[in-house]
Protein backbone atom coordinates (compact mmCIF):
# COMPACT_ATOMS: atom_id res chain seq x y z
CA UNK A 1 0.00 0.00 0.00
CA UNK A 2 1.07 3.58 -0.57
CA UNK A 3 2.73 5.63 2.14
CA UNK A 4 1.97 9.28 2.93
CA UNK A 5 3.91 11.99 4.74
CA UNK A 6 1.42 14.52 6.11
CA UNK A 7 2.02 18.07 7.35
CA UNK A 8 0.07 20.87 9.00
CA UNK A 9 1.81 24.26 8.99
CA UNK A 10 0.82 27.72 10.27
CA UNK A 11 1.72 30.39 7.70
CA UNK A 12 1.36 34.14 8.15
CA UNK A 13 -1.10 35.37 5.53
CA UNK A 14 1.41 37.99 4.37
CA UNK A 15 3.86 35.13 3.58
CA UNK A 16 1.51 32.98 1.49
CA UNK A 17 3.11 33.85 -1.85
CA UNK A 18 6.60 33.20 -0.44
CA UNK A 19 5.32 29.89 0.96
CA UNK A 20 3.85 28.99 -2.44
CA UNK A 21 7.22 29.67 -4.09
CA UNK A 22 8.96 27.47 -1.52
CA UNK A 23 6.34 24.72 -1.91
CA UNK A 24 6.65 24.68 -5.70
CA UNK A 25 10.42 24.36 -5.39
CA UNK A 26 10.08 21.55 -2.85
CA UNK A 27 7.44 19.77 -4.94
CA UNK A 28 9.75 19.78 -7.95
CA UNK A 29 12.59 18.25 -5.91
CA UNK A 30 10.42 15.55 -4.30
CA UNK A 31 8.85 14.63 -7.65
CA UNK A 32 12.29 14.47 -9.35
CA UNK A 33 13.36 11.88 -6.78
CA UNK A 34 10.24 9.77 -7.20
CA UNK A 35 7.40 11.02 -4.99
CA UNK A 36 4.10 10.03 -6.60
CA UNK A 37 2.16 13.11 -5.54
CA UNK A 38 2.84 16.37 -3.70
CA UNK A 39 0.00 18.58 -2.45
CA UNK A 40 -0.14 21.87 -0.54
CA UNK A 41 -3.62 23.07 0.45
CA UNK A 42 -4.55 26.37 2.12
CA UNK A 43 -7.37 26.47 4.69
CA UNK A 44 -10.69 27.58 3.27
CA UNK A 45 -13.34 26.09 5.57
CA UNK A 46 -11.46 25.38 8.79
CA UNK A 47 -13.12 26.37 12.03
CA UNK A 48 -11.58 26.56 15.49
CA UNK A 49 -12.94 23.68 17.55
CA UNK A 50 -13.69 23.70 21.27
CA UNK A 51 -10.98 21.15 22.07
CA UNK A 52 -9.23 20.19 18.84
CA UNK A 53 -9.01 21.48 15.29
CA UNK A 54 -6.43 22.33 12.63
CA UNK A 55 -6.08 25.90 13.98
CA UNK A 56 -5.67 24.70 17.58
CA UNK A 57 -3.16 22.03 16.58
CA UNK A 58 -0.65 24.66 15.38
CA UNK A 59 -1.62 27.40 17.86
CA UNK A 60 -2.83 29.53 14.97
CA UNK A 61 -2.48 33.29 15.41
CA UNK A 62 -5.06 35.77 14.01
CA UNK A 63 -2.82 36.83 11.12
CA UNK A 64 -2.11 33.24 10.00
CA UNK A 65 -3.72 30.49 8.00
CA UNK A 66 -3.26 26.72 8.00
CA UNK A 67 -1.57 24.77 5.23
CA UNK A 68 -2.41 21.05 5.01
CA UNK A 69 -0.06 19.09 2.79
CA UNK A 70 1.00 15.60 1.91
CA UNK A 71 3.48 13.67 -0.19
CA UNK A 72 2.61 10.20 -1.50
CA UNK A 73 5.06 7.35 -2.08
CA UNK A 74 4.88 3.72 -3.25
CA UNK A 75 5.77 2.44 0.24
CA UNK A 76 7.61 3.36 3.45
CA UNK A 77 10.81 1.97 1.94
CA UNK A 78 10.31 4.13 -1.15
CA UNK A 79 9.66 7.19 1.08
CA UNK A 80 12.89 6.60 2.96
CA UNK A 81 14.88 6.35 -0.28
CA UNK A 82 13.28 9.46 -1.78
CA UNK A 83 13.74 11.52 1.40
CA UNK A 84 17.40 10.49 1.74
CA UNK A 85 18.04 11.89 -1.75
CA UNK A 86 15.93 15.01 -1.17
CA UNK A 87 17.73 15.90 2.05
CA UNK A 88 21.09 15.77 0.24
CA UNK A 89 19.88 17.92 -2.66
CA UNK A 90 21.42 21.42 -2.39
CA UNK A 91 18.05 23.03 -3.22
CA UNK A 92 16.69 21.62 0.04
CA UNK A 93 19.80 21.11 2.18
CA UNK A 94 20.84 24.72 1.62
CA UNK A 95 17.62 26.19 3.02
CA UNK A 96 18.03 28.27 6.17
CA UNK A 97 15.29 27.52 8.73
CA UNK A 98 15.54 31.14 9.93
CA UNK A 99 14.35 32.45 6.56
CA UNK A 100 11.38 30.11 6.13
CA UNK A 101 8.04 31.87 5.52
CA UNK A 102 6.45 29.89 8.39
CA UNK A 103 7.14 28.86 11.99
CA UNK A 104 8.69 25.41 11.64
CA UNK A 105 8.50 24.89 15.41
CA UNK A 106 4.71 24.67 15.13
CA UNK A 107 4.68 22.36 12.12
CA UNK A 108 3.05 18.97 12.71
CA UNK A 109 4.13 16.07 10.53
CA UNK A 110 4.19 12.31 10.39
CA UNK A 111 4.30 9.26 8.14
CA UNK A 112 1.19 7.19 7.49
CA UNK A 113 0.47 3.81 5.91
CA UNK A 114 -2.52 3.84 3.60
CA UNK A 115 -5.33 2.06 5.45
CA UNK A 116 -8.21 2.40 2.98
CA UNK A 117 -8.06 3.31 -0.70
CA UNK A 118 -11.10 3.06 -2.95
Amino acid sequence: MQYVDGFIVPVPKKNLMAYRTLARKAAKVWREYGALDYRECVAEDVKVGKWTSFPRSVKLKPNETVIFSWITYKSRKHRDKVNAKVMKDPRIAGMDPKTMPFDAKRMIYGGFETFVKL
